[in-house]
């Protein structure tokens, strides 16, 4: 099946962005297919596990922040990009793939997460 790039990105973003400023389960029951694949070692397996994290994080963290700066699509991949800010002012960048079916669901995610350091050997951001 042809795969609508445009709107898996809109819908990794709109997926991404409903979880992590607090609803997770209407994420999950709007964007992710009939399983869900997580590859984050901090986060549980399947669709429940991923709604307990970030419900979880939600309740823990409600002042942080995130903003989407890329997203790029190939096939059935989602890639973004994105700065995050939490309580104490601390930055993130993250980089998080997401598998789509055939559907325009998600189904699987990976990605990475690094704390933005006070200092640099170069003058580029990571952003």
């Amino acid at each position: 099946m042809h795969q609508d790039l445009e709107a898996n990105k809109a819908n990794a973003i709109a997926f991404y962005k409903t979880a992590y400023l607090g609803d997770p389960e209407k994420a999950v029951a709007d964007f992710v297919g009939d399983e869900y694949i997580q590859h984050n070692p901090v986060v549980g397996d399947g669709k429940q596990a991923f709604i307990d994290y970030f419900s979880e994080m939600a309740r823990d963290y409600p002042e942080k922040n995130i903003v989407f700066l890329r997203t790029i699509a190939e096939d059935d991949l989602v890639s973004l990009h994105t700065r995050q800010t939490w309580p104490g002012n601390e930055e993130y960048v993250t980089m998080d793939f997401f598998r789509f079916d055939d559907n325009g669901k998600i189904v699987e995610h990976w990605d990475s997460i690094q704390l933005v350091p006070k200092e640099s050997k170069n003058n580029n951001t990571m952003f």
